[in-house]
């Protein structure tokens, strides 16, 4: 499955991959991705597809699909929806899926990353995966000269109080969906709709906004995908 257009600046690419030798059978690689704009409800009944064969079949690769979003609100499976102000006023569709974590947008600019992984492979340590995929993106971003960091207690990546990448997965008999959500360039106006991940005052951002350059959403999965197959031994030692 494929998409089509993406943003902010034209640049046709494919994400790179990194392999590791076939006698490695208990460590395969990660098969990489670029699905280009799709909307989110092809995205979620293709990581639910993958997420089912996975179950059945353990020799199938991990993957991490890459792509954007046409606008769309989401949010967790919680109570607590306070953090959407209401949902009538939302000037895009929203979803509620089976992820942790409160009211998000999703939309063109936006780099969005669908790791499918075994964690049994991985310790079934769901605390370290959330780590190893913030340390995926803060070494992404340092390879575009962006320092960004963790925060005590907040998921998710930022620069000093501003964020600028939000992560929530999902996991089903240790295999996860859903992912990260890389602010790469364009509109950040819709997060102004909601409380961004529950957090008040939050202020996002994007590459864009933080250096004054332009970036290709398709450039910046290549060097994502490239970080993320040279990684993923890390993610599997223990």
């Amino acid at each position: 499955m494929n998409g089509g257009a993406n943003s902010c600046e034209p640049m046709a690419q494919t994400v790179s991959r990194k392999t590791e030798p076939a006698s490695q059978e208990l460590r395969p690689p990660l098969h990489v991705r670029w699905l280009g704009r799709m909307g989110f409800d092809n995205a979620l009944a293709l990581q639910e597809e993958i997420v089912a064969t996975k179950r059945e079949d353990r020799s199938h690769p991990d993957e991490l699909l890459l792509l954007e979003h046409e606008p769309v609100y989401t949010i967790g499976r919680t109570p607590d929806q306070s953090s959407l102000l209401g949902s009538a006023h939302l000037p895009h569709p929203l979803f509620a899926i089976n992820r942790g974590g409160q009211a998000t947008y999703h939309g063109p600019g936006q780099l969005m990353g669908y790791p499918i992984i075994d964690l049994r492979r991985c310790g079934q340590d769901l605390h370290r995966y959330l780590r190893w995929l913030e340390q995926l993106l803060i070494e992404m971003l340092a390879q575009y000269e962006i320092a960004a960091s963790q925060r005590a207690s907040l998921t998710g990546v930022w620069i000093d109080d501003r964020k600028i990448a939000s992560i929530g997965v999902g996991v089903r008999h240790w295999i996860t969906m859903h992912g990260f959500a890389l602010n790469v360039c364009g509109d950040l106006s819709p997060f102004n709709q909601i409380v961004p991940c529950g957090i008040d005052n939050v202020a996002m951002t994007s590459m864009e906004k933080e250096t004054g350059r332009a970036f290709s959403v398709a450039g910046v999965a290549t060097a994502v995908g490239a970080t993320a197959s040279e990684r993923i031994s890390d993610l599997r030692m223990g």
